[in-house]
């Protein structure tokens, strides 16, 4: 059975009555349940739901451009009317698209329910132009701000919820430690999140975490930044950005240095959600496995957890990174999906129950 960490007895038995998942016992797919080969396995083992998107490009206070991916739902039987269907703001991982298997679970099982998603595509990584020499961190709310109000202001009388996967769940979280309440966000909910991004990187700078994920993950940040060459040259050297090999030295080199930090720890400090957990002001239910080589089982910042009414942690002992495969052929739904599908429920049809703690 997952372990559910949450002080707040309000909230345990509102997700013990509306979300039973978090109480069921987590069976992995047995013939992959070690964390890192759930982790390699997922994006080619799961099923890719097609989507059809509609793509918004909003301006940015500096000059840039962000690209959302909407899915209206437009034919929801549930939710007719469009200006009071809920909506679903999803954040995929560090170099992470709508195109994510992962994300496109998340659409077709909120397809199902009725309700409306938008995923927000982190600047100059969805195939539009970078507008000023500038791409993400997890520490910067900027972009995510902007969004969040975007989408508010287009569709104030809908409930509002958001999910976050990896990187993506870190930056939501940095961003409601920093908001507290004052979000017109409902509920959050996280998913194989990076507490401490200090214990993640030494984590995944183990030799054989280095060989699987670590240099994988740099090639694709690079790949990601590649394209706009020209824009980041006026800033950046980037050839010796090209030649990281870790995703330390990418961060020490490129994004560190993009957003203003002294140094590569002040960056990395400012973006460990373990430090804001204490600000969270919505209710938020996280799920992590303690065998995540991106997010350490010892990083997770338990007794934080307990100090927050607001905060409910999931942890299963297998389920690697963004896996949690079970069944003998995970092709379709997991474990995650099935999280997702019953928190987001729970707070568009009970959600009167915990938005007031």
């Amino acid at each position: 059975k997952p372990q559910l960490v949450a002080s707040n007895e309000r909230f345990c038995r509102f997700l013990e009555e509306y979300c039973p998942v978090v109480t069921e016992t987590y069976y992995p797919t047995i013939w992959c349940w070690e964390g890192r080969v759930q982790t390699l396995l997922r994006p080619f083992i799961t099923s890719r739901p097609q989507v059809q998107y509609r793509n918004e490009l909003i301006a940015t206070a500096d000059g840039g451009q962000i690209s959302l991916d909407w899915f209206d739902n437009n034919d929801s039987l549930y939710y007719p009317d469009a200006s009071t269907r809920p909506t679903v703001l999803l954040l995929p991982g560090l170099t992470g698209t709508s195109k994510e298997s992962y994300i496109l679970h998340m659409i077709h099982q909120s397809e199902t329910l009725g309700y409306r998603c938008v995923v927000f595509n982190n600047r100059g990584i969805a195939g539009e132009d970078l507008l000023t020499p500038r791409t993400y961190c997890a520490a910067n709310t900027e972009d995510l701000e902007a969004v969040i109000h975007h989408i508010h202001s287009l569709h104030s009388s809908a409930p509002f919820v958001a999910a976050g996967v990896s990187m993506g769940g870190m930056l939501l979280l940095n961003y409601l430690g920093k908001t507290g309440r004052d979000t017109p966000l409902m509920a959050a909910a996280i998913f194989s999140a990076g507490w401490n991004v200090f214990e993640s990187i030494e984590s995944l700078e183990k030799p054989l975490n280095w060989l699987l994920f670590n240099y994988y993950l740099t090639t694709c940040l690079q790949s990601s930044i590649s394209r706009h060459r020209q824009m980041l040259e006026k800033l950046f050297d980037m050839d010796l950005v090209m030649k990281a090999r870790t995703i330390r030295e990418f961060d020490k080199q490129f994004t560190s240095v993009m957003f203003g930090y002294r140094t590569i720890d002040d960056y990395y400090e400012d973006a460990s959600p373990c430090h804001k957990l204490k600000s969270v002001g919505i209710p938020v239910l996280c799920l992590n496995s303690v065998d995540d080589v991106f997010s350490p089982g010892h990083a997770i910042p338990v007794e934080s957890a307990k100090q927050n009414a607001n905060v409910a942690l999931v942890l299963t002992s297998c389920g690697g990174h963004i896996g949690f495969l079970e069944g003998i052929w995970p092709r379709k739904c997991t474990y995650m999906d099935r999280v997702f599908k019953q928190f987001v429920q729970a707070v568009f049809e009970h959600g009167n129950k915990i938005v007031s703690m």
